[in-house]
């Protein structure tokens, strides 16, 4: 009788293997000429991002003894801002980062992150250098790349003649109907925007050029602050960096409340409950912290699929060594 023998090998080529190895030589050259400091913190953490869009996957370990719940990392983002707090300067993190059942071409649930803080950067400041940091290791790709600044509402208006900050739930249902979106989300307006987004905005985006996509709806603005627009209109002071229709890069305005913070965690706790998912603790250290963080704008970039662009691969899989169904 003959035995099936499991493939052992890596979906990824060496070559992929040996670029990943150059563009991690690249980015702690890039920061070392600019004295971004290099820091590690904890996977694990006894609190979890409370965002309803994200499920932190929870691992059992003894602390001194007694078993608790703690949650692989999201993002290293709560750790880092201690260390801001604690007068660390300008720091950069390439970090593991776990995010609960997401698989697909653009997706494995155990991902590689490049995180980075800079104090005193307005988000001017953080795209040029983001821009900086793309021209370091896409020059030989793309030669030099010259991004444009783009709003999330003006994307929205370009490709549907809708303003996402005004609309209200029938003038997004419509627009649904009129591109052939039939998902019932009953009065959930913030997922018709997100639906609208995801299917015809998004994959639109930084053909021509990268796209720094800003000024999401203030609903979006996760940890970042807020400020009015050049309409007068509120929006969240953030902006997501997408090459060919892949979102790369998520980066804020740092919000420094840690009450307005703490109303947000709390919101989004509520969220949870009302959908039946788990209520997550809240990070009372990055709380603390907060007060003696400085003013400064951050950014979280995949690592795997910036070396997607680089090596012209549309499926993950192709860039890491083994993706979750066979690890």
């Amino acid at each position: 009788m003959s035995q099936s023998v499991l493939n052992f090998q890596p979906t990824c080529s060496l070559d992929a293997m040996r670029a990943r190895a150059k563009m991690y030589a690249q980015i702690r050259q890039f920061f070392a000429e600019r004295d971004v400091l290099e820091v590690e913190t904890p996977v694990l953490s006894q609190a979890g991002v409370t965002d309803v869009y994200l499920s932190s996957v929870q691992a059992q370990r003894h602390v001194l003894g007694k078993k608790q719940t703690h949650y692989l990392q999201t993002s290293p983002e709560f750790a880092m801002k201690r260390l801001l707090a604690s007068g660390s300067g300008p720091i950069y993190q390439i970090c593991k980062v776990f995010r609960d059942d997401e698989h697909g071409r653009k997706h494995n649930s155990e991902f590689t992150m490049l995180e980075w803080y800079r104090p005193a950067f307005s988000l001017k400041d953080l795209m040029l250098e983001v821009t900086d940091l793309l021209n370091a290791v896409l020059a030989q790709r793309f030669g030099e790349v010259r991004p444009t600044i783009y709003s999330y509402k003006h994307a929205f208006m370009d490709r549907l003649d809708l303003n996402p900050l005004k609309a209200t739930l029938a003038e997004l249902k419509e627009a649904c109907r009129r591109v052939g979106l039939s998902l019932d989300l009953g009065d959930d307006r913030l997922g018709y925007i997100d639906l609208l987004f995801s299917h015809v905005v998004e994959p639109s985006l930084g053909f021509d050029t990268p796209v720094f996509l800003t000024d999401f709806p203030p609903e979006l603005a996760s940890l970042a602050k807020t400020r009015i627009d050049d309409d007068g209109e509120l929006v969240a002071a953030r902006f997501e960096l997408y090459i060919e229709g892949l979102e790369l890069a998520n980066a804020y305005d740092e919000l420094i409340d840690a009450d307005v913070l703490r109303s947000r965690f709390e919101a989004d706790n509520r969220e949870r409950e009302k959908l039946g998912l788990h209520v997550m603790p809240i990070d009372e250290y990055l709380l603390a912290a907060l007060p003696n963080m400085p003013e400064c704008s951050g950014i979280a970039l995949g690592i795997d699929r910036l070396l997607m662009v680089v090596s012209e691969q549309m499926h993950l899989e192709k860039v890491i060594c083994f993706p979750a169904d066979v690890s």
